[in-house]
Protein backbone atom coordinates (compact mmCIF):
# COMPACT_ATOMS: atom_id res chain seq x y z
CA UNK A 1 0.00 0.00 0.00
CA UNK A 2 1.11 3.69 -0.64
CA UNK A 3 2.37 5.26 2.30
CA UNK A 4 2.41 9.13 2.28
CA UNK A 5 5.13 11.31 3.40
CA UNK A 6 4.12 12.94 7.17
CA UNK A 7 6.50 15.99 6.17
CA UNK A 8 4.79 18.56 3.45
CA UNK A 9 1.92 16.13 2.71
CA UNK A 10 -0.93 18.62 3.77
CA UNK A 11 0.84 21.15 2.05
CA UNK A 12 0.98 19.14 -1.64
CA UNK A 13 -2.39 18.46 -0.79
CA UNK A 14 -3.42 21.61 -0.97
CA UNK A 15 -1.50 22.58 -4.25
CA UNK A 16 -3.27 19.28 -5.78
CA UNK A 17 -6.52 21.02 -4.72
CA UNK A 18 -5.26 24.51 -6.25
CA UNK A 19 -4.31 22.85 -9.51
CA UNK A 20 -7.68 21.03 -9.72
CA UNK A 21 -9.72 24.39 -9.34
CA UNK A 22 -7.40 26.24 -11.93
CA UNK A 23 -7.78 23.13 -13.95
CA UNK A 24 -11.34 23.22 -14.10
CA UNK A 25 -11.84 27.24 -14.97
CA UNK A 26 -10.33 26.42 -17.55
CA UNK A 27 -12.04 23.12 -18.99
CA UNK A 28 -15.58 24.27 -18.10
CA UNK A 29 -16.01 27.00 -20.76
CA UNK A 30 -15.31 24.84 -23.53
CA UNK A 31 -17.79 21.97 -22.35
CA UNK A 32 -21.18 20.92 -24.21
CA UNK A 33 -20.05 23.78 -26.63
CA UNK A 34 -18.63 21.79 -29.75
CA UNK A 35 -15.25 23.02 -29.12
CA UNK A 36 -12.86 21.28 -32.18
CA UNK A 37 -11.48 18.22 -31.74
CA UNK A 38 -8.14 16.68 -33.05
CA UNK A 39 -6.53 13.44 -33.95
CA UNK A 40 -3.56 13.18 -32.27
CA UNK A 41 -2.63 10.34 -35.19
CA UNK A 42 -1.85 6.85 -35.13
CA UNK A 43 -4.96 4.16 -36.33
CA UNK A 44 -7.19 4.69 -33.52
CA UNK A 45 -9.19 7.75 -33.06
CA UNK A 46 -6.95 9.76 -30.28
CA UNK A 47 -8.47 12.84 -29.40
CA UNK A 48 -7.29 15.85 -28.03
CA UNK A 49 -9.41 19.75 -27.94
CA UNK A 50 -8.04 23.20 -26.64
CA UNK A 51 -9.33 22.18 -22.94
CA UNK A 52 -6.96 19.55 -22.86
CA UNK A 53 -3.88 21.94 -23.98
CA UNK A 54 -4.62 24.83 -21.84
CA UNK A 55 -5.87 23.05 -18.56
CA UNK A 56 -2.34 20.89 -18.17
CA UNK A 57 -0.50 24.21 -19.50
CA UNK A 58 -2.42 26.66 -16.60
CA UNK A 59 -1.14 23.41 -13.98
CA UNK A 60 2.18 23.83 -15.78
CA UNK A 61 2.32 27.15 -15.30
CA UNK A 62 1.33 26.79 -11.83
CA UNK A 63 3.52 24.19 -10.85
CA UNK A 64 6.58 25.85 -11.97
CA UNK A 65 5.94 28.70 -9.67
CA UNK A 66 5.15 26.93 -6.50
CA UNK A 67 7.96 24.34 -6.94
CA UNK A 68 10.10 24.55 -9.55
CA UNK A 69 12.57 22.10 -8.61
CA UNK A 70 9.38 19.18 -9.42
CA UNK A 71 9.38 17.34 -12.31
CA UNK A 72 6.10 16.81 -13.90
CA UNK A 73 4.73 14.28 -16.40
CA UNK A 74 1.50 15.49 -17.95
CA UNK A 75 -0.56 13.49 -21.21
CA UNK A 76 -0.37 16.51 -23.57
CA UNK A 77 3.00 18.17 -23.20
CA UNK A 78 5.19 15.01 -22.17
CA UNK A 79 7.78 15.15 -19.09
CA UNK A 80 9.39 17.75 -17.71
CA UNK A 81 12.78 16.41 -15.79
CA UNK A 82 13.27 18.23 -12.07
CA UNK A 83 15.73 18.33 -9.66
CA UNK A 84 14.15 16.94 -6.80
CA UNK A 85 12.45 13.79 -6.14
CA UNK A 86 9.07 14.99 -6.73
CA UNK A 87 6.89 14.33 -9.52
CA UNK A 88 3.60 15.39 -10.67
CA UNK A 89 1.71 13.40 -12.81
CA UNK A 90 -1.28 15.24 -14.70
CA UNK A 91 -4.02 14.00 -16.80
CA UNK A 92 -5.72 17.32 -17.95
CA UNK A 93 -9.16 15.49 -18.88
CA UNK A 94 -9.21 11.83 -18.93
CA UNK A 95 -12.30 10.66 -20.66
CA UNK A 96 -11.95 13.21 -23.32
CA UNK A 97 -14.12 10.92 -25.71
CA UNK A 98 -16.85 11.42 -23.00
CA UNK A 99 -15.83 15.05 -22.74
CA UNK A 100 -16.30 15.86 -26.76
CA UNK A 101 -19.58 13.92 -26.78
CA UNK A 102 -20.94 16.06 -23.81
CA UNK A 103 -20.95 13.31 -21.40
CA UNK A 104 -20.00 14.09 -17.27
CA UNK A 105 -17.67 10.95 -17.42
CA UNK A 106 -13.95 12.64 -17.55
CA UNK A 107 -11.80 14.41 -14.78
CA UNK A 108 -8.90 16.44 -14.02
CA UNK A 109 -6.15 13.62 -12.45
CA UNK A 110 -3.61 14.81 -10.44
CA UNK A 111 -1.01 12.89 -8.94
CA UNK A 112 2.35 13.38 -6.90
CA UNK A 113 5.00 10.98 -6.67
CA UNK A 114 8.01 10.54 -4.14
CA UNK A 115 10.87 8.88 -5.44
CA UNK A 116 8.68 7.38 -7.83
CA UNK A 117 5.85 5.98 -5.33
CA UNK A 118 2.70 7.61 -5.73
CA UNK A 119 1.70 9.88 -2.55
CA UNK A 120 -1.00 11.52 -3.67
CA UNK A 121 -3.90 11.89 -6.24
CA UNK A 122 -6.95 13.62 -6.81
CA UNK A 123 -9.74 13.15 -9.22
CA UNK A 124 -11.87 16.62 -9.86
CA UNK A 125 -15.19 16.69 -12.06
CA UNK A 126 -15.86 20.29 -12.06
CA UNK A 127 -19.08 19.86 -14.18
CA UNK A 128 -21.03 18.00 -11.48
CA UNK A 129 -18.89 19.33 -8.63
CA UNK A 130 -17.22 16.11 -7.81
CA UNK A 131 -14.05 15.81 -6.41
CA UNK A 132 -12.36 12.79 -5.05
CA UNK A 133 -8.79 12.41 -3.22
CA UNK A 134 -6.35 10.39 -1.11
CA UNK A 135 -5.97 11.75 2.29
CA UNK A 136 -2.69 10.81 4.47
CA UNK A 137 -4.32 7.40 5.75
CA UNK A 138 -8.14 7.68 4.12
CA UNK A 139 -10.03 8.84 0.97
CA UNK A 140 -12.26 11.48 0.70
CA UNK A 141 -15.12 12.52 -1.92
CA UNK A 142 -16.82 16.33 -2.15
CA UNK A 143 -19.41 17.24 -3.57
CA UNK A 144 -21.19 21.07 -3.12
CA UNK A 145 -18.80 21.52 -0.57
CA UNK A 146 -19.72 18.61 1.74
CA UNK A 147 -16.74 16.12 2.02
CA UNK A 148 -17.38 12.58 3.41
CA UNK A 149 -14.80 9.78 4.13
CA UNK A 150 -14.91 6.89 1.58
CA UNK A 151 -14.60 3.03 1.69
CA UNK A 152 -14.97 0.18 -0.79
CA UNK A 153 -17.50 -2.12 -0.10
CA UNK A 154 -16.71 -5.98 0.07
CA UNK A 155 -17.95 -7.78 -2.22
CA UNK A 156 -16.24 -12.01 -1.56
CA UNK A 157 -17.52 -13.54 -5.15
CA UNK A 158 -17.38 -12.42 -8.45
CA UNK A 159 -20.86 -13.69 -9.03
CA UNK A 160 -21.98 -11.04 -6.87
CA UNK A 161 -19.57 -8.40 -8.32
CA UNK A 162 -20.15 -5.55 -10.54
CA UNK A 163 -17.43 -4.90 -13.10
CA UNK A 164 -16.39 -1.39 -14.77
CA UNK A 165 -14.16 -0.86 -17.84
CA UNK A 166 -14.24 2.20 -19.87
CA UNK A 167 -14.16 0.09 -23.40
CA UNK A 168 -14.28 -3.18 -25.00
CA UNK A 169 -11.94 -1.73 -27.82
CA UNK A 170 -8.97 -1.67 -24.91
CA UNK A 171 -8.74 -5.40 -25.38
CA UNK A 172 -7.04 -6.92 -28.26
CA UNK A 173 -5.36 -10.14 -29.20
CA UNK A 174 -4.56 -12.44 -26.27
CA UNK A 175 -6.34 -9.82 -23.83
CA UNK A 176 -9.79 -10.38 -25.56
CA UNK A 177 -10.68 -13.53 -23.78
CA UNK A 178 -9.78 -13.55 -20.58
CA UNK A 179 -11.53 -10.50 -20.05
CA UNK A 180 -14.45 -12.25 -21.63
CA UNK A 181 -13.74 -15.30 -19.14
CA UNK A 182 -14.31 -12.57 -16.39
CA UNK A 183 -17.08 -11.05 -17.29
CA UNK A 184 -19.31 -13.82 -17.77
CA UNK A 185 -18.48 -14.61 -14.16
CA UNK A 186 -19.80 -11.58 -12.62
CA UNK A 187 -23.16 -10.16 -11.99
CA UNK A 188 -22.79 -6.81 -13.96
CA UNK A 189 -20.52 -5.52 -16.52
CA UNK A 190 -21.06 -1.84 -17.76
CA UNK A 191 -18.73 0.33 -19.91
CA UNK A 192 -17.69 3.79 -20.13
CA UNK A 193 -16.26 5.97 -17.05
CA UNK A 194 -12.64 6.28 -17.74
CA UNK A 195 -10.84 7.67 -14.22
CA UNK A 196 -14.83 7.63 -12.49
CA UNK A 197 -14.98 4.32 -12.77
CA UNK A 198 -11.78 3.94 -9.63
CA UNK A 199 -13.63 6.50 -7.85
CA UNK A 200 -16.67 5.15 -7.95
CA UNK A 201 -15.15 1.95 -6.37
CA UNK A 202 -13.49 3.59 -3.69
CA UNK A 203 -17.01 5.08 -2.96
CA UNK A 204 -18.28 1.06 -2.98
CA UNK A 205 -20.87 1.58 -5.99
CA UNK A 206 -18.18 -0.71 -8.19
CA UNK A 207 -16.07 -3.74 -7.21
CA UNK A 208 -13.66 -4.36 -10.26
CA UNK A 209 -12.19 -2.16 -12.85
CA UNK A 210 -10.39 -4.00 -15.39
CA UNK A 211 -8.62 -2.29 -18.08
CA UNK A 212 -5.57 -2.53 -20.48
CA UNK A 213 -3.39 -0.06 -22.23
CA UNK A 214 -2.76 2.62 -19.63
CA UNK A 215 -0.07 5.43 -19.21
CA UNK A 216 1.28 6.03 -16.10
CA UNK A 217 -1.10 9.32 -16.01
CA UNK A 218 -3.82 7.44 -16.25
CA UNK A 219 -3.86 5.26 -13.48
CA UNK A 220 -1.13 6.70 -10.82
CA UNK A 221 -2.93 9.33 -9.46
CA UNK A 222 -6.18 7.11 -9.13
CA UNK A 223 -3.66 4.61 -7.05
CA UNK A 224 -3.52 6.35 -3.56
CA UNK A 225 -7.07 6.99 -3.87
CA UNK A 226 -8.40 3.12 -4.42
CA UNK A 227 -5.96 1.73 -1.74
CA UNK A 228 -6.96 4.29 1.28
CA UNK A 229 -10.29 3.50 0.55
CA UNK A 230 -9.80 0.06 1.44
CA UNK A 231 -9.03 -1.30 -2.05
CA UNK A 232 -6.67 -2.53 -4.25
CA UNK A 233 -5.10 -2.20 -7.52
CA UNK A 234 -2.01 -3.76 -9.55
CA UNK A 235 -1.34 -5.12 -13.01
CA UNK A 236 -3.16 -8.18 -13.85
CA UNK A 237 -0.21 -10.07 -12.86
CA UNK A 238 -0.30 -8.76 -9.11
CA UNK A 239 2.52 -6.33 -10.17
CA UNK A 240 2.83 -2.80 -9.57
CA UNK A 241 0.82 -0.57 -11.43
CA UNK A 242 2.47 2.53 -11.41
CA UNK A 243 3.66 2.13 -15.31
CA UNK A 244 -0.04 1.08 -16.72
CA UNK A 245 -0.48 -1.31 -19.35
CA UNK A 246 -3.27 -4.30 -17.86
CA UNK A 247 -4.83 -2.95 -14.48
CA UNK A 248 -7.12 -4.27 -12.28
CA UNK A 249 -8.28 -2.42 -9.34
CA UNK A 250 -10.78 -3.94 -6.59
CA UNK A 251 -12.33 -3.23 -3.33
CA UNK A 252 -12.46 -6.38 -1.66
CA UNK A 253 -8.66 -8.07 -1.92
CA UNK A 254 -10.73 -11.18 -1.72
CA UNK A 255 -12.35 -10.52 -5.27
CA UNK A 256 -9.00 -9.22 -6.86
CA UNK A 257 -7.35 -12.81 -6.26
CA UNK A 258 -9.77 -14.57 -7.96
CA UNK A 259 -10.23 -11.80 -10.78
CA UNK A 260 -6.45 -12.30 -11.34
CA UNK A 261 -6.87 -16.22 -11.20
CA UNK A 262 -9.43 -15.51 -13.96
CA UNK A 263 -7.57 -13.20 -16.30
CA UNK A 264 -5.02 -15.71 -16.02
CA UNK A 265 -7.34 -18.32 -17.10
Amino acid sequence: MTKPEQADFEAYMALAHALADKAGAVILPHFRTGLAVDHKGGAAFDPVTAADRDAETAIRQALAEACPSHGIIGEEFGESRGSSSYCWIIDPIDGTRAFIIGQPLWGTLIGLTSGGAPLLGLMDQPYTRERFWSGERDAFFRRDGQTTTMHVRPCATLADAVLASTTPDMFEGGDAEPFERLSRAVRLRRFGGDCYNYCLLALGHIDLVVECGLKPFDILPLVPIVERAGGVVSTWEGNDPREGGRIIAAGDPRLHALAMEMLAG
